[in-house]
């Protein structure tokens, strides 16, 4: 039996509906349309929910998430201010979740007032434990931050920092299946020791030439095979 999920990532809700030159509210309302018409076992935001972290922007952020019915389920990024996260969507917070065979484990890559990512010690003892700890068959880990060079006009210096550190701890664990994140606004997709390492593309607008918005949904196999569909909507631009 499979399961599957639905990650979003970077939709930059701001106070007002303009930000970064298109109409985010907007196109995450589109985006929300369709995923709702979708039979999925979890929505996952990957970070950056909001542009400047306001609870006003957050509240905005809840209303339009309103219409979804499935586990809806949240992670910070660059632009996010955690207290304020913390106040509207503390029911949605999570370090991991199990969907069938599988375990979606978390780690925090944000700095304070950085735009790169780095997972501090702490991070990286508590994600060993979760992955020494996990029951599941098979894992994937989502964090904000890039892992890998991207290969396109994306500046890697504002990915992740440290990802050898990343990997000295991933790489004691072979069941560990994937690797998803956002932060670039692109789709891309890599490969590392068999392990798939995938980006989420924005659903405001993405970095790249390409002029969609979208999402990825995965498909989580019991014999440990992962699916992944990225789709994709045009955008609401000014």
């Amino acid at each position: 039996m499979s399961h599957s999920f639905i990650q979003m990532s970077d939709c930059h809700i701001d106070d007002v509906e303009c930000c970064m030159g298109v109409n985010t509210h907007a196109n995450l309302k589109k985006i929300i349309r369709k995923i709702i018409n979708i039979n999925t076992d979890a929505l996952l935001i990957s970070g950056d929910l909001t542009h400047h972290g306001t609870i006003t922007a957050y509240k905005t952020l809840q209303q339009i998430l309103s219409p979804i019915q499935t586990k809806l389920l949240v992670m910070s990024g660059n632009h996010d201010i955690q207290n304020n996260l913390d106040a509207v969507f503390s029911n949605n917070l999570f370090s991991q979740f199990a969907l069938g065979a599988w375990a979606i484990i978390s780690t925090n890559s944000v700095q304070k007032s950085k735009t790169s990512g780095f997972l501090t010690q702490h991070e990286l003892t508590k994600l060993d434990l979760n992955l020494a700890q996990s029951n599941a068959k098979y894992i994937l880990i989502v964090l904000h931050h890039p892992i890998v060079p991207m290969r396109s006009t994306w500046d890697d210096s504002l990915s992740l920092e440290n990802p050898k550190a990343l990997f000295n701890v991933l790489d004691k664990y072979p069941k560990i299946q994937a690797i998803a994140f956002g932060h670039a606004h692109q789709a891309a997709k890599f490969s590392r020791f068999g392990v798939k390492i995938i980006s989420c593309p924005s659903t405001a607008l993405q970095f790249n030439n390409e002029t969609r918005i979208g999402f990825n949904q995965y498909t989580l196999h019991a014999n440990g095979q992962l699916t992944l569909d990225t789709q994709w909507i045009e955008s609401n631009t000014f």
